[in-house]
């Protein structure tokens, strides 16, 4: 949610944030860099635009994460760097749960990470479904008789 009583700076080059909309999204964005703040909750309404297993699919959003000299802009602590779930895409964070920061044109390629986390898991839920119903075909008394009948020839 933009803050519109707070004038934010850009952590990378101190310019004034600017609220936009950026995938059905409010932000506070640096015309300058690019760049944009998204509060804490923003980063997960933004995958949700297009990942529609819920959080426990997604995979965990900081392994591990290193300091950099940038500030938050909203209580100027030092935000952390990460890998964001440990694709290449590296972006920074709020220690104090503020939210995260990312560079230019980085939330489509969130976007386009989890269009394809969600194909991949479609993939995998639709083959675990095939192999338990084979597998429950092959229990299956209707299944064990006709395999009695070939070996008993």
């Amino acid at each position: 949610m933009v803050r519109p009583d707070v004038q934010m700076k850009c952590p990378k080059c101190s310019v004034n944030l600017q609220p936009t909309i950026r995938h059905k999204i409010k932000v506070n964005y640096c015309q300058s860099c690019k760049g944009m703040w998204l509060e804490h909750d923003e980063l997960e309404e933004l995958e949700d635009e297009v990942f529609d297993f819920g959080d426990r699919w997604k995979g965990t959003l900081v392994f591990s994460s290193a300091s950099t000299t940038d500030k938050c802009p909203e209580c100027s602590a030092l935000l952390q760097r990460f890998r964001y779930r440990l694709y290449e895409i590296e972006m920074d964070f709020c220690p104090n749960q503020h939210g995260y920061w990312l560079d230019d044109d980085e939330d489509t390629r969130v976007l386009e990470l989890m269009k394809r986390e969600e194909a991949d898991l479609k993939r995998k839920l639709l083959a675990e479904d095939k192999w338990a119903g084979t597998l429950r075909h092959m229990r299956s008394p209707s299944f064990f008789s006709k395999l009695r009948d070939l070996f008993h020839r």
